[in-house]
């Protein structure tokens, strides 16, 4: 099934009533469930934001130039994503691959930038089970970090099989489905940086 799901090849190609193939809407579904769940993490930290007893606070944590430089790596990822795609709808399977490569490399950079950011705030005293900043930061964060390591080996999934050539110009769809994911797991960082980073304390 995981097999048929990134190559392309499923048994069902149709479209629903809707109109859209099943799988767009799948992929769509999911990703409404999603919403749900990171909304409630995000406000479940908003909830208990400035609730802290104990240190180390935000504001004796963060790095924000440096967290800034990881989130702009993340978004640049979903530039070439949309050129991983582009390139496959007009049959360029070698330029597929470049820009899968790219993206799957520039989200392990962002992964690598968040490890070491996890490791610095950890030296500093900040654990999950510290204070209320640490259990709800850890969560949310960790969990973003999760799916971002997901999407990283979809794309690399996509890039295997394309050496294999199971990716042609009419698997197209199975390039997009990664790219709406993708896209997502940027959206909801662009929401996260914003809410933990950039609100005032």
């Amino acid at each position: 099934m995981a097999e048929a799901y990134l190559t392309g090849h499923s048994a069902a190609e149709h479209a629903t009533s809707t109109g859209l193939n099943h799988r767009k809407v799948l992929m769509w579904s999911f990703l409404g469930s999603e919403c749900l769940f990171f909304g409630s993490l995000i406000s479940t930290y908003l909830v208990y934001r400035n609730h802290s007893l104990v240190g180390p606070l935000p504001q004796d944590t963060f790095d924000i130039p440096y967290t800034s430089v990881s989130s702009f790596v993340l978004l640049m990822s979903s530039l070439t994503m949309v050129l991983a795609l582009a390139a496959i709808q007009r049959g360029d399977v070698p330029g597929l691959r470049v820009w899968l490569v790219a993206t799957g490399l520039l989200g392990t950079v962002f992964l690598g930038g968040q490890v070491y950011e996890f490791t610095t705030f950890v030296n500093h005293g900040l654990t999950l089970s510290r204070n209320l900043f640490g259990s709800t930061f850890f969560t949310l964060t960790g969990f973003h970090g999760a799916h971002v390591t997901i999407g990283v080996i979809i794309l690399f999934s996509l890039f295997l099989n394309s050496l294999r050539g199971k990716i042609k110009r009419e698997d197209s769809l199975t390039v997009e489905l990664a790219g709406l994911y993708w896209h997502f797991v940027d959206v909801v960082w662009i929401v996260i940086f914003t809410v933990v980073y950039l609100l005032p304390y």
